[in-house]
């Protein structure tokens, strides 16, 4: 690397940009980089979806909640600034779907829906005995497709049959990504699944194999984790550490242009920033727009974006009564509720609520049904409580609620991997020194994030240090 000092830019705000910039700065001050960074953000707040609205005692998460433990980047971002001692795990209990307006416990042994054990299966009212006998072909059945990718439904519907989707999977997978689980990716979103298929034939008896002992002899330890200030305080930790004049708030990037040095950014306050690289952590659509006239990009494939509201709401206890031990329960795509899922916040996250009290999250919003984010919160917020109502014991007004619309990411359709490798060759071909990373492309929850800002902050690295 020359004496000369490198610039780099960082285009959005949300945790993959915010951890590109946290890496970045100490990959530099470790190794000594001559290099400067600019995270540059439209909005006038850091973090993207994650926002944490703390009222009257409560600590009530507008966006993610959680991360999965077992993704371990998550975990290690929130130690290498020293949050560690605030790490808090979820409480477990029966998850519950529901089913002919009742709660109905998801099967003992069950992995994201697939059964592991006979008897909670065999039992269960959930499925019928025809779609009990159909699932146990998949003990019989090949190993199909070697690789070829897929839409997650048809792997599932082929493996297991219909009424193991609908009734099981189907609720629980399809929260993750908000989209039609017909349509998704399996390569881009559970690649995990097509292994196994492919090295035990049965899906089934993959996930016995795979099952760790210690969920099976031991008390069951929650999977997911979170922070006691919740997950802004991660964001508001992270901008803490970073300089003060690296950071570009409420600023548009408004247009890119090449030149011999490198990039100029043309801002919404009218400067222009001269930089070596950039990392764009923006939404590809946006991505699209600031790099179209130097390389035609195609964009995202996949169906229109889905828009879903969470709806906290926070009662006195006595007025929530829950006959059933349990954290919430998931509601099947073809039911006739508005709500698809609830959250019994207070016992899933007890840190979360005020002695006392009972703290719901909902949520509503469906990839064919977007009229009701369309109504005024507190329609939305009735809308809630008469759907709970015909499932639980709830009092009709809550104390008081907030409501947060949050644009879901386009699901990844069938040749998603495909697609990202089109446009990764085509950037890196046209504009090199430009990375994309972010939930538009390698996953949406929040370790797939943080690991692509990761992934962005060693590729940028090295292409300004072979310069």
């Amino acid at each position: 690397m020359s004496d000369k000092r490198y610039h780099i830019s960082i285009i959005g705000g949300g945790i993959t940009g915010l951890t590109a910039a946290y890496y970045l700065m100490r990959e530099r001050d470790e190794r000594k980089l001559p290099i400067d960074f600019t995270l540059i953000e439209a909005s006038d707040r850091l973090g993207g979806k994650i926002q944490t609205w703390k009222h009257d005692g409560f600590v009530i998460e507008l966006g993610p909640d959680s991360f999965l433990e077992r993704k371990a980047s998550a975990a290690q971002l929130v130690q290498d600034v020293g949050l560690q001692d605030d790490l808090v795990r979820n409480n477990t209990g029966q998850a519950y779907i529901l089913h002919k307006n009742r709660l109905m416990p998801i099967p003992e042994g069950a992995v994201m829906g697939i059964p592991t054990r006979l008897m909670p299966f065999v039992t269960t009212s959930l499925i019928s005995p025809l779609g009990k006998l159909r699932a146990a072909a998949d003990l019989v059945m090949p190993a199909g497709n070697h690789g070829e990718d897929e839409s997650v439904g048809h792997f599932f519907r082929r493996r297991l049959g219909d009424e193991v989707i609908d009734h099981l999977i189907e609720p629980l997978l399809s929260g993750v990504y908000g989209g039609n689980i017909d349509q998704m990716s399996l390569l881009s979103t559970f690649p995990e699944f097509a292994r196994l298929e492919q090295k035990y034939r049965s899906l089934i008896l993959a996930m016995k194999s795979t099952r760790p002992e210690s969920d099976r002899q031991e008390k069951k330890k929650g999977m997911f984790q979170t922070l006691k200030g919740g997950l802004q305080s991660l964001v508001e930790r992270v901008e803490s550490l970073l300089p003060a004049s690296s950071l570009l708030k409420k600023t548009m990037v408004e247009r890119i242009d090449k030149n011999a040095a490198g990039y100029g950014l043309h801002l919404s306050n009218g400067q222009v920033l001269q930089t070596n690289a950039i990392i764009l952590t923006v939404p590809h659509a946006d991505a699209q727009k600031m790099l179209q006239p130097y390389v035609d990009i195609p964009p995202l494939a996949g169906t229109t974006p889905t828009t879903v509201a969470t709806v906290a709401m926070a009662y006195p206890a006595e007025q929530v009564k829950l006959h059933l031990e349990g954290t919430g329960f998931v509601v099947p795509r073809k039911s006739d509720y508005t709500i698809t899922a609830c959250t019994w916040t207070h016992r899933k996250w007890p840190h979360t609520t005020p002695k006392g009290k009972a703290l719901l999250r909902c949520f509503v919003g469906r990839e064919n049904d977007q009229a009701i984010i369309e109504q005024s919160d507190e329609e939305i917020v009735r809308v809630a409580v008469k759907d709970l109502q015909r499932i639980m014991q709830v009092g009709d007004t809550p104390e008081f609620y907030i409501v947060n619309r949050i644009q879901r990411s386009i699901p990844y359709v069938v040749g998603h991997q495909q697609w990202l490798r089109t446009v990764t060759e085509k950037v890196e071909t046209q504009l090199p020194g430009v990375l994309l990373a972010g939930a538009s492309y390698a996953g949406v929850g929040l370790p797939d994030c943080i690991d692509q800002g990761k992934k962005a902050v060693r590729d940028v690295l090295r292409f300004v240090t072979n310069k």
